[in-house]
């Protein structure tokens, strides 16, 4: 079957709703995506019309957005597109859904820093812990976690120009 894959950039417009169901985990957010324009007749960028569309996301992916996002931020979402139309109250409703495959933030637009879950670990708002029925240490290879962040320099250490790139 054809299905419409489309990838949204927009910003996370209500705070992500997660539910454990019995197929599993499955997360939903309102994602607003606005159009902007150069307006050429007064030469300043001008916000056009929003649209909103209902984000789905299932097992891992839900249980990781859930953890990852707020309202405002600025993310990505790659998905199945589903249009659907119902009748509410005698009037004609059409909704537009995405049953999302990938989500991540915008980095046009900021910053972000990853953390990856370690085998029977679940990633909360709040950190990494042990997922359930885990037992202290499970997935844990004995070695300790590597430092990742970058040493900061001296206040008073020079920086080294670096020479521009010849052609």
């Amino acid at each position: 079957m054809n299905e419409t894959m489309v990838a949204v950039v927009g910003n996370v417009a209500t705070q992500p709703v997660y539910r454990e169901l019995a197929t599993g985990a499955s997360t939903r957010f309102r994602l607003a995506v606005t159009a902007r324009y150069l307006d050429r007749e007064k030469n300043v960028w001008t916000d056009g019309h929003t649209n909103f569309f209902t984000v789905w996301a299932n097992r891992q992916l839900a249980t990781n957005a859930t953890a990852s996002l707020n309202v405002g931020d600025p993310v990505v979402v790659q998905g199945r597109l589903k249009v659907r139309t119902d009748a509410r109250d005698g009037q004609p409703r059409t909704s537009v859904d995405i049953d999302a495959v990938a989500i991540g933030h915008d980095l046009a637009r900021g910053t972000s820093a990853f953390r990856r879950a370690k085998p029977g670990e679940v990633v909360t708002a709040s950190g990494v812990g042990p997922g359930p029925g885990s037992g202290a240490g499970a997935g844990d290879s004995g070695q300790p976690e590597p430092d990742w962040e970058t040493p900061v320099a001296d206040a008073g250490a020079q920086r080294r120009a670096e020479p521009a790139m010849v052609t």
